[in-house]
């Protein structure tokens, strides 16, 4: 029951992020706190992992979620200038197929979108294993 109906789904009735941004579209309070603590808890351990690695050179966003929505990331660099995160509006809201920056110029922290090749990456681990 915890694995497959909590979290997102459990406040907003699903795990797409289209769908919950829909329901905050349309003024529903639970998809929008299912989004703040998706995005407090992805800052929590940005910090966290900050302190334990004395520092961060860069923030990556891949897959679904952090290679598409613009939104999220914003939510998540907002308020992170103390640790030297400094987002471009205009780098994270242009569309790219190629890893790119997206921080803005003086950004102590690399801020990148990098696409993922879900398939690409199977087929080579299965070659991988092929040729073990």
């Amino acid at each position: 029951l915890l694995n497959k109906n909590s979290g997102l789904e459990g406040l907003a009735g699903s795990n797409d992020m289209r769908i919950i941004r829909g329901l905050i579209n349309k003024g529903d309070q639970q998809a929008a706190l299912a989004i703040n603590m998706y995005v407090y808890r992805i800052k929590k351990y940005i910090g966290a992992y900050a302190a334990a690695m004395n520092g961060v050179d860069a923030i990556l966003f891949t897959a679904g979620v952090g290679e598409n929505d613009i939104e999220i990331r914003r939510l998540i660099c907002s308020d992170m200038e103390y640790l030297g995160l400094q987002l471009d509006e205009n780098e994270n809201a242009a569309a790219g197929s190629r890893i790119r920056a997206v921080q803005q110029p003086h950004s102590k922290v690399k801020i990148l979108v990098v696409p993922t090749n879900e398939e690409l990456e199977i087929a080579m681990q299965c070659f991988q294993l092929a040729i073990v």
